[in-house]
């Protein structure tokens, strides 16, 4: 409560899960990370959102795509068996490049 009384923003503007000042990856994998940006985005997230949690994306090194687990996701037990049987199956399938998914720093 003593946060709103101080009369600043919720959150900071600009910021939209992972800035891009985060991200880690090679210049060479754009192709890779654009296509599994999207696929986070609109197969996902909003799935995950239904269940109050948020995955962003982190970065892309050696065949391992690193998520950030946000809100309910940070504290979910189901989350590793969500990050390995659904999301890394699931960017296995449409990106071959892609050989496993580790969740990074959970965030709140």
């Amino acid at each position: 409560m003593e946060h709103f009384v101080t009369g600043k923003p919720v959150m900071d503007e600009g910021t939209s899960g992972a800035d891009a000042g985060e991200e880690d990856f090679a210049e060479e994998d754009l192709q890779i990370v654009n296509t599994i940006k999207e696929l986070l985005d609109t197969r996902v997230r909003p799935a995950v959102a239904q269940d109050g949690g948020d995955i962003t994306f982190h970065g892309f090194r050696d065949g391992i795509v690193y998520l950030h687990m946000k809100g309910a996701c940070a504290g979910c037990p189901s989350s590793t068996a969500t990050l390995k049987h659904g999301i890394q199956n699931l960017l296995k399938h449409f990106i071959p490049e892609v050989q496993e998914v580790m969740p990074v720093g959970v965030q709140l």
